[in-house]
């Protein structure tokens, strides 16, 4: 419908909604505070293998937050020492080498890294959310290609829920324009995890309904680590 020459156009218009991004890195890095050093002795292999840490992670989400000039929260403590990833009283919270600790000790670990870590980003939300923005959080992981002997079959693993529209449309979109830049990759939906599955984006949404939308990027630890040449570019297309 148009309106007449020199007559206002009276249709109302729709005002979209401002979308505050922001990303996070739970698994960082392999550092283990002085304090604990002792309870690692002889794991320094364990430390720097998949289990420490998610080689390559940090350097993602670092690009990411640059190119969109958005908040990045992460952390470089060992996901050993205390699980930023997983909800209290999940089995994985605490790993063989903090599991036994007296649960003064535990709590110690978790007032000092876990619940501070948590706070912020929760924080940063509701701020967003008082400005009557659209929350979307990217929670910046990667994987490692061979599990229990299993050989992981993708490049690429975007995690949602499928129940979420809005993070449903928005990991096929990314998908569709990965396919397009680099038609080589193998980019999967909910792999090689669920993006139900336990984690810091599954209590988000439990917290902030669909005023908030979290995905997770899983990368194939073979880009960092073995793909070394080829790594800016992944990182570069990913953003």
């Amino acid at each position: 419908m148009t309106s007449e020459p020199g007559q206002a156009n009276t249709r109302p218009s729709r005002r979209r909604t401002p979308l505050a991004v922001f990303f996070s890195c739970e698994h960082g890095g392999h550092d283990i505070p002085p304090q604990y050093k002792q309870l690692f002795g002889e794991a320094g292999a364990v430390l720097k293998s998949h289990r420490g840490w998610d080689p390559g992670a940090i350097e993602l989400a670092n690009f990411f937050a640059s190119a969109w000039k958005a908040p990045l929260f992460s952390t470089t403590i060992s996901r050993l020492l205390v699980e930023l990833n997983r909800s209290p009283g999940h089995a994985a919270l605490f790993s063989e080498f903090t599991c036994d600790l007296p649960w003064a000790e535990r709590e110690s670990l978790l007032d000092a890294y876990y619940w501070p870590y948590r706070a912020q980003v929760e924080r940063h939300v509701e701020a967003c959310l008082k400005r009557r923005q659209a929350v979307l959080h990217i929670g910046v992981h990667t994987f490692t290609p061979n599990l229990n002997g299993e050989q992981r079959n993708a490049d690429i693993g975007l995690l949602y829920d499928p129940r979420h529209g809005q993070e449903r449309a928005l990991a096929e979109s990314w998908r569709a324009a990965l396919k397009a830049l680099l038609p080589e990759l193998r980019v999967r939906m909910n792999y090689p995890y669920r993006g139900t599955g336990d984690g810091l984006t599954t209590h988000l949404r439990r917290c902030y309904g669909k005023r908030y939308a979290g995905l997770e990027l899983e990368v194939n630890q073979r880009w960092p680590l073995a793909e070394k040449h080829q790594w800016p570019r992944l990182q570069a297309e990913l953003a």
